[in-house]
């Protein structure tokens, strides 16, 4: 069963820690095309740490080679090979809150934290970090609320039969999974 947009918005599904959920929001920016997506967060990784830990070994060896693909695949994109991948439900529960209370600051907060693990290599997972992303001290959480938005998020994203980030659904329930090239990204949102 497939989880349909609740407005005449996209879904889309990603996780801050994949490299292909960063190309593809970096695309949709570009192309003037986020504005149509209701942004969800979602861990495809949650039994990442946090603090982030360095990876080493067959992990660092796998992180790098995903770096190297996105890079195939978005030539051009800003990317860094970070030392990690952290836990993201900090950084999750805390664009929630901000979503909540003004979407065009949220997303902008959303595109940061991106950014500032992709390019910068921060611990998007560390309370201090997210709260200087945001320029605030904190985010309201009435009674957990940003948590359970993100679990109702978590159970949606599931209830496509998709495990993969990066996931756009359309109203329709029509679904693009993955960093798709430019020419499907434009496809699938005409056919709206």
């Amino acid at each position: 069963m497939v989880a349909h947009s609740t407005s005449d918005r996209v879904l889309l599904y990603s996780d801050f820690n994949c490299p292909f959920c960063y190309a593809l929001h970096e695309r949709l920016h570009e192309m003037g095309l986020l504005e149509s997506c209701e942004w969800r967060g979602v861990q495809h990784a949650p039994h990442l740490p946090r603090p982030m830990k360095p990876w080493q070994g067959s992990l660092g060896a796998e992180l790098k080679h995903e770096v190297a693909v996105v890079q195939r695949l978005a030539p051009g994109l800003p990317i860094n090979l970070p030392s990690g991948k952290p836990n993201t439900l900090p950084a999750i529960a805390f664009a929630i809150g901000l979503l909540h209370k003004d979407q065009l600051a949220g997303m902008e907060f959303v595109h940061r934290i991106y950014r500032a693990f992709w390019c910068e290599g921060q611990d998007i997972s560390d309370p201090m970090v997210l709260k200087q992303l945001a320029g605030i001290q904190s985010v309201e959480d009435v009674d957990g609320q940003n948590q359970v938005v993100a679990q109702r998020w978590e159970t949606a994203w599931h209830a496509t039969g998709q495990n993969g980030v990066p996931l756009l659904v359309s109203p329709d329930g029509d679904l693009l999974v993955g960093c798709v090239p430019v020419e499907q990204v434009r496809h699938f949102f005409a056919s709206l």
